[in-house]
């Protein structure tokens, strides 16, 4: 009897079990029916994930010095941010995948540098435009120059597969049938600027911004002329995706997020208004000539005082680039161009002795960056402290308190960035304790190290080049540059 009883009851627990999962599983198919098919905006609260189709290049997504960082990634962030969800990047090596796994349901947006064209339009929602590019034909110097599309016909031409540049050479080869190109697949549009400053191709498209920022790496680069007017980029959802479409067009309209876009903007674009071909040039030889002989100098320094050393070699370069006996006529010398003053302050002997001097800027360098204070967030808190070592303590508290006069925000660098000029102005200056300064000149200081810097990071962190393999696609192309005749 006990064990036909054990058996009963084991049958009943099976059964018991079994509706229970048939039950939970029921309230999954309604969890999932509560949003599905309309509401994909209540599955992404619900899932507490937004997923973000995106690059992972220079102008969209990467791993900085203060973590992750790009202009898109913060954008869309922010963004994600404001739904109350986490952000997962999803990135693609390939543009021609991108939409396809978008429609797929693999991702929510395509967050990229994604252009609005005629042919995506037919296949994705956009969300509302965001900044205007322009596609640049780009060579570089002592290579083809072409003026104009006719001047393309027959010159080896490479482009990023899958891109709006394909779009506009179709559009375009309507009335230039024998132009021709060469799509390749699975190099990121800034491997392929770099194969053209490395002289192995000589032509390719690139949108205006990705040639901005990529000068600064490979000053050989020249822009010839551009293919097209300008488009716009704008974020792109899957076309029945109502909702999310609603949720991204108000958050874009809010006065929030067009501050948000300024500041982003200023900080990734805003230091790139002026080239300087010949000082970038002059910068990366001497990032091999001079560098090496003090890079120890500026680690050993910059560990002692918890700075990161490239930004500290960066600043050293605007400073002097790196000559130890640099002097200017108001009497600031060395490598980090200290005063008389300041140098005995800081019990310096000798401010054209290189450790010395590197030792002391640093540990200058370190005091502004503790006062500036940990309220202010990173990095804006370094490019304060980088003001108060070129202007002085005592001006950049009157920008900040400036600021807070003008309801803009003391502790962020871009709304003091703005300020600093208008100590120039007697109306402002008159009314604060240190009086006039020249507020023009820690914006170009701020401006130029952070140009340095980003590039110092770039030679000193990413991937090296595969020059072997880019050689090899090269000697492809040109034993078939009939193929690529489209």
């Amino acid at each position: 009897m006990a064990e036909l009883g054990r058996k009963r009851f084991n049958a009943i627990g099976s059964k018991l079990l079994g509706l229970g999962f048939l039950y939970l599983g029921l309230l999954a198919v309604l969890s999932c029916s509560q949003f599905a098919p309309g509401d994909e905006l209540g599955i992404i609260k619900a899932r507490g994930e937004l997923r973000v189709l995106t690059r992972n290049n220079a102008t969209c997504y990467y791993e900085g010095p203060h973590g992750l960082a790009g202009f898109e990634y913060e954008l869309v962030k922010a963004f994600a941010d404001h739904l109350g969800v986490k952000l997962a990047c999803v990135v693609t090596d390939n543009f021609h995948d991108m939409i396809p796994t978008l429609l797929r349901g693999d991702a929510d947006l395509i967050a990229a540098g994604f252009t609005i064209t005629e042919r995506r339009m037919r296949r994705v929602a956009f969300g509302p435009a965001y900044m205007e590019v322009q596609q640049q034909v780009v060579g570089r110097r002592g290579g083809p120059a072409p003026g104009e599309v006719a001047d393309l016909i027959g010159q080896p031409l490479w482009i990023n597969a899958g891109t709006s540049y394909e779009e506009r050479l179709r559009e375009l080869k309507e009335n230039y049938p024998d132009l021709s190109w060469l799509p390749v697949s699975g190099y990121e549009t800034e491997e392929i600027l770099e194969m053209v400053w490395q002289g192995i191709i000589p032509l390719t498209i690139a949108d205006s911004n990705i040639v901005a920022v990529n000068r600064r790496y490979y000053p050989q680069l020249v822009i010839h002329f551009p293919i097209e007017e300008g488009q716009q980029l704008a974020w792109a959802m899957h076309p029945q995706h109502r909702h999310l479409l609603t949720a991204v067009e108000e958050w874009f309209y809010r006065p929030e997020t067009t501050a948000l876009l300024q500041r982003l903007k200023h900080h990734y674009y805003g230091h790139l208004e002026i080239f300087d071909y010949v000082d970038l040039v002059k910068y990366h030889s001497r990032l091999q000539r001079r560098l090496p002989k003090y890079r120890d100098h500026f680690k050993v320094a910059a560990a002692k005082y918890g700075l990161d050393w490239r930004l500290v070699a960066a600043q050293a370069y605007q400073e002097s680039h790196w000559d130890p006996k640099a002097a200017s006529f108001t009497g600031v010398r060395g490598i980090m161009m200290l005063t008389q003053k300041t140098a005995k302050d800081l019990g310096i002997e000798s401010r054209i002795d290189p450790l010395q001097s590197i030792e002391g800027g640093v540990r200058y360098l370190a005091k502004m960056h503790n006062l500036v204070g940990d309220e202010v967030p990173e990095p804006d808190r370094t490019y304060m402290a980088l003001a108060a070592y070129n202007v002085g303590w005592g001006h950049l508290e009157d920008a900040r308190t400036l600021a807070e006069r003008l309801d803009k925000n003391p502790n962020r660098w871009q709304d003091i960035r703005d300020i600093l000029p208008l100590l120039r102005q007697k109306r402002y200056y008159r009314t604060l304790p240190h009086g006039y300064a020249r507020g023009t000149e820690p914006v170009r200081y701020v401006d130029r190290i952070k140009t340095y810097y980003r590039i110092l990071v770039q030679a000193t962190e990413e991937t090296p080049p595969r020059p072997s393999e880019l050689a090899e696609v090269a000697k492809t192309f040109r034993l078939n540059s009939q193929a690529a005749s489209m």
